[in-house]
């Protein structure tokens, strides 16, 4: 929640209402954004009587992707949804997400059918980044930006977020394995308070779109995008310097060399190609570095069936041990 005073009461019954209907252990934590409209009182006054309500109040409106994390670092359920509190979410689709979870998915997401936003501002926008979103990560889904979905607490645990990456949750998790899928909720027009987002989001979401291609398909082999590169310019600086030779030596007229700009050009694309190479090599040394100093594995496991938990540690013998 930010500054959605007007929402709290509504939004805690609504909550109440949709998990009194399913028989199973829950917790509601709402994470405050950082609000100024007196929206972490009225929390504090709900909580009083309904003890299960957990209040997160961040110290200033660090935006949706951190408050989220705030969210996932406090859960403790085995299935974490995620919800805003603008009351557009309705929490009876709880039970259809739980549902859809058990049919062996771990990622449920929310397809906002029919939305009722904004055609300019808020829909059109919406619809060109869940298409480039789709398009470049490979993961397709109708409505990145729903953020009614449901999680299995294992696959939130390898996700670590910041800029504006909540967005591309499920593309994350689908590159580290997840079976994902989608089904359609409702949406309700907002009654009270203000949209926070607009048409400037759409810049962000692009940007961090770029960041999260490289981390998701060139992360553990950096040198594959950066060598590509530096050798394409090799190959450029190769054709424009034959090029110039053939205008040297071969053509009639012939031209100078110190006048052709194809010589400079030839000699900023192979100091280029240099450049690339060298960048993704230095990459590949902290790629390395990263993952071998924090003992990061480079694949995620599903389950094991018929093999003991701590045999791992037989397969990486302690350093300096004469294994014979």
């Amino acid at each position: 929640m930010y500054n959605e005073r007007e929402n709290v009461v509504d939004m805690v019954q609504a909550l109440e209402a949709a998990l009194k209907q399913n028989d199973l252990e829950y917790e509601v934590i709402v994470v405050d954004d950082g609000s100024n409209d007196g929206t972490t009182g009225i929390l504090e006054q709900v909580q009083s009587s309904w003890a299960w309500l957990k209040i997160i109040e961040l110290r200033r409106n660090f935006g949706q992707t951190a408050a989220l994390a705030a969210g996932f670092n406090h859960a403790r359920g085995e299935v974490i949804i995620t919800l805003d509190g603008d009351l557009q979410n309705d929490p009876a689709d709880i039970s259809r997400l739980l549902a859809k979870l058990d049919e062996g998915y771990d990622v449920v997401s929310g397809w906002r059918r029919p939305r009722q936003d904004s055609l300019l501002t808020r829909r059109i926008p919406s619809s060109i980044a869940n298409y480039l979103i789709g398009w470049i990560t490979g993961i397709k889904l109708h409505d990145y930006g729903c953020t009614l979905k449901a999680y299995r607490r294992e696959i939130i645990e390898r996700m670590n977020l910041y800029g504006e990456m909540h967005r591309f949750m499920p593309a994350m998790a689908g590159w580290a394995g997840a079976q994902i899928t989608e089904i359609t909720v409702n949406h309700q027009p907002r009654q009270r308070g203000k949209s926070k987002y607009g048409l400037s989001r759409t810049l962000k979401v692009i940007l961090d779109l770029v960041t999260v291609k490289f981390l998701g398909s060139f992360s553990t082999k950096p040198l594959h995008i950066f060598g590509g590169m530096g050798l394409l310019a090799l190959l450029l600086s190769f054709l424009s310097g034959a090029a110039v030779i053939y205008q040297k030596y071969i053509s009639q007229p012939p031209l100078s060399m110190n006048r052709n700009p194809l010589l400079t050009l030839t000699a900023l694309l192979l100091l280029m190609s240099i450049q690339f190479l060298l960048m993704g090599l230095l990459a590949e040394m902290m790629c390395r570095t990263y993952h071998e100093s924090q003992n990061k594995q480079t694949y995620t496991i599903r389950r094991i069936i018929g093999l003991d938990k701590d045999s791992a540690s037989a397969v990486s013998p302690a350093k300096g041990k004469d294994n014979g």
